[in-house]
């Protein structure tokens, strides 16, 4: 008993002292107050099973202060802090196991594996010293570190609600690049957070402290990981049957939504057809601006005729092959290039391949499929394009189809914020995001490019649900923070909280901004909330987004959590056009300079395409490494017949009558004479630097529903589809302006 007595004694200071070291005891002192020599700590001989002469005194895991010190073996001298000789022989023949009481040695490990060596007189580890574990030791707890880094960074970018702790914490940013205070809140302002109780100081001019700031910060990071873990832990802590049952009143509240959707829709209202105005497709008056125009749709019948002879009712054709292309976004809807290419026909004056179109949608154009499909996608070309034929040719089958389908498409609203999911079956009405877009988030360009088609939707069916989805998506937005006034490209349809904070007005972000600016256009300028929303955010993208290169040139570079990558996406071109378009809703001082603005990303997505030997623009090109204005990355290097150069030389030409937009635009149509088209249509081109053709074998169909529409209004007059009474979507589909005074279409009342 007493061995066992003198054996505890001289363990207790040891552990004792590994703990007190390793929460931060300055080295070079014992715990108790002590100085140790200078220099390296001695080793002492003390007799078999302590530290001999050859064994090592403890070291530093670190440098610097608060170093963790860790205590192998039981000593006397300066390590027992001046103990008995009796303590100290009893723990030489009682081995401390090594780094930390978890870590088990051969001989039992640990606390206990010591202790019960010191007992049987002498067992222990194998080996004559702690040297003999030490790379083991060395190694476990470099898995220990990696599993914590790895543990921090999934929870930092895959919770749902993370954002909170990269804006908070890390990208934590001064209240000097703040927005500016004497913006005064207007109908689409940011809404108090009553629930939180915070004072936000956006009273005029009133600063905000920095240390209150952070301090918010940090308590609702807290509060929503807090929430979350509960959340977790309430999940985990169910019956399997109690998880089943959850799962199955799920799927019954959807499809009880879908019933109420349905039940909204008894059928369409009468509607009177108004003609639409600026559809006059007379001739240009300069004969070789006629010609051009000429070719155009003589590239369009190209276009056309082989989708028509090789694909025709599938969604797109492969030129090369000669055969039927089916993307996944579409599901198993069919027939996207017909729809796609609907308006372009029309405008074009193609009348009977109008009808061969018209007459297909009839018959086969089916929505009853039971088929995953992109949202965004089906939105923009189905929806969009259905609508747009419907203005265009007052035929009652488009506006029926658009209903149909914008019916279908309500189940992606039924989220815990109302933010739409990305992805929906269409027959189950269940939805779910892309894996890969920030733990499960929505996409800002997809669930911010949907107020267009939506609005016109109600306006047609005389049902307000579909605009009621889409200004709850405003709602949401203006209660967010947005880190320097920008708005993320993922927020999280669950928490309604942004994710990662990565910020681009190219791809994931670049139609939101879009249709911020139309929704005002598109209101007759009423949509007050929708042009505070879009100038705000134009103003924070050019503070911290848009930089001129040592070139001159002017580009829109991504934002990272407050890092630029220093990138322009093929995407982002059509930013341009987009700020000369609503260079007349500026303030007075800036109507000008957004005019310039829209010219300057012109010249850089010109120089863009002038740059590649095929002349026609990579889908991303860099201003870094002593390049401007070029892809230096072969995944960059490709063109899929993409419409957004083009886009904008439309708006610069209809917004400026420059003649050199008509010359690039011409260039452009030479280049995809002489590299794109193939005997079977047109293809896409996987290196627009190489000197021979690769193609990717698709004739998108956006080709033929954005680049020669835009193409053959650059070559037309102004009074086909003015800007004043028409937008396009997205996809370049015309929508009419609503007008309040004029209703372009009267509902009768049965």
């Amino acid at each position: 008993m007493e061995n066992l007595s003198n054996c505890y004694e001289a363990l207790q200071p040891a552990v004792c002292h590994a703990c007190l070291f390793a929460k931060g005891a300055a080295p070079g002192r014992r715990p108790g107050g002590e100085l140790f020599p200078l220099g390296r700590p001695a080793a002492q001989r003390i007799g078999s099973g302590g530290l001999d002469a050859q064994d090592p005194a403890p070291q530093p895991l670190t440098p610097g202060s608060g170093e963790v010190w860790l205590l192998t073996r039981s000593a006397p001298g300066h390590w027992t802090d001046g103990r008995s000789a009796a303590a100290a022989t009893a723990a030489a023949a009682m081995p401390v196991g090594g780094l930390l009481p978890l870590f088990s040695s051969p001989a039992g490990g640990g606390l206990g594996g010591g202790l019960g060596g010191g007992l049987g007189g002498g067992g222990g580890r194998k080996g004559s010293g702690p040297s003999a574990f030490r790379l083991t030791e060395k190694f476990v707890l470099l898995l220990v570190f990696s599993a914590f880094i790895t543990l921090c960074f999934g929870a930092i970018f895959f919770l749902p609600d993370s954002s909170k702790l990269l804006s908070g914490v890390l990208f934590h940013s001064s209240p000097a690049l703040q927005p500016a205070a004497d913006h005064k809140p207007g109908p689409g302002a940011r809404a108090e957070d009553a629930a939180e109780g915070l004072a936000r100081q956006r009273e005029e001019g009133a600063p905000r402290n920095p240390a209150s700031a952070l301090e918010d910060n940090l308590a609702r990071i807290r509060e929503n990981h807090e929430r979350a873990l509960r959340e977790a832990k309430e999940t985990l802590q169910k019956l399997p049957e109690e998880i089943q049952r959850d799962i199955l009143l799920e799927k019954e509240k959807v499809a009880q939504d879908q019933l109420r959707d349905k039940e909204t829709f008894r059928g369409l209202p009468e509607v009177d057809f108004v003609p639409p105005i600026g559809v006059e497709n007379r001739e240009p008056a300069d004969e070789a601006i006629r010609e051009k125009r000429a070719k155009i749709v003589e590239m369009m019948k190209h276009a056309w005729n082989n989708y028509k002879r090789y694909a025709w009712g599938l969604n797109e054709l492969k030129p090369i092959s000669k055969e039927g292309h089916s993307s996944s976004l579409f599901g198993n809807i069919k027939g996207a290039t017909i729809v796609d290419a609907l308006d372009t026909l029309f405008i074009m004056g193609m009348k009977n391949e109008f009808q061969e179109a018209k007459s297909w949608i009839e018959k086969n154009l089916d929505f009853n499929v039971n088929a995953e499909i992109s949202v965004f996608e089906v939105n923009i070309r189905f929806v969009g394009g259905l609508l747009s034929a419907y203005y265009l040719s007052g035929e009652e089958i488009f506006r029926k189809k658009a209903v149909e389908l914008g019916v279908k498409l309500l189940p992606a609203f039924h989220t815990p914020s109302g933010i739409p999911w990305a992805l929906l079956n269409m027959k189950s009405g269940i939805g779910r995001n892309w894996p890969w877009a920030s733990g499960g988030s929505s996409i800002l360009a997809e669930f911010g490019t949907l107020h267009l088609e939506f609005m016109h939707l109600s306006h047609l069916s005389g049902n307000p649900i579909f605009a009621e989805k889409v200004m709850n998506i405003r709602k949401v937005l203006n209660k967010l923070e947005k880190p320097e006034g920008l708005y993320p490209n993922y927020l999280n349809p669950s928490s309604g909280q942004w994710g990662q904070h990565h910020v681009s007005v190219g791809g994931l972000g670049d139609s939101f901004y879009e249709y911020l600016l139309k929704a005002w256009l598109m209101s007759d300028k009423r949509d007050l909330e929708a042009k505070k929303m879009y100038f705000d955010a134009i103003q924070a993208i050019e503070t911290h987004l848009i930089r001129k290169s040592s070139g001159g040139l002017t580009y829109i570079a991504e934002w990272k959590g407050g890092l630029l990558e220093h990138k322009m996406g093929h995407l982002t071109c059509f930013a341009g056009g987009m700020f000369a378009l609503g260079a007349d809703g500026a303030p007075e001082a800036l109507a000008q300079h957004y005019l310039e603005l829209g010219a300057e990303i012109a010249r850089t997505c010109h120089e863009s395409y002038n740059r590649t030997f095929m002349k026609l623009g990579p889908e991303a090109f860099r201003f870094d490494g002593g390049v401007e204005a070029i892809a230096t990355r072969q995944n960059e290097k490709y063109y899929i017949l993409r419409p957004e150069v083009i886009e904008t030389y439309m708006y610069m030409w209809r917004l400026t009558h420059d003649p050199q937009y008509r010359k690039w635009a011409w260039e452009a149509v030479e280049a995809l004479e002489n590299h794109c088209r193939v005997k079977g249509g047109y293809s896409g081109l996987r290196d627009v630097y190489f000197i021979y053709e690769t193609y990717d074998d698709v004739q998108q169909s956006f080709f033929l529903a954005e680049t020669l529409k835009y193409l053959y209004l650059i070559f037309s007059e102004d009074d086909l589809l003015p800007l004043e009474h028409w937008i396009f979507n997205t996809e370049a589909h015309l929508l009419p302006i609503l007008r309040e005074d004029k209703k372009e279409v009267e509902v009768k009342e049965k």
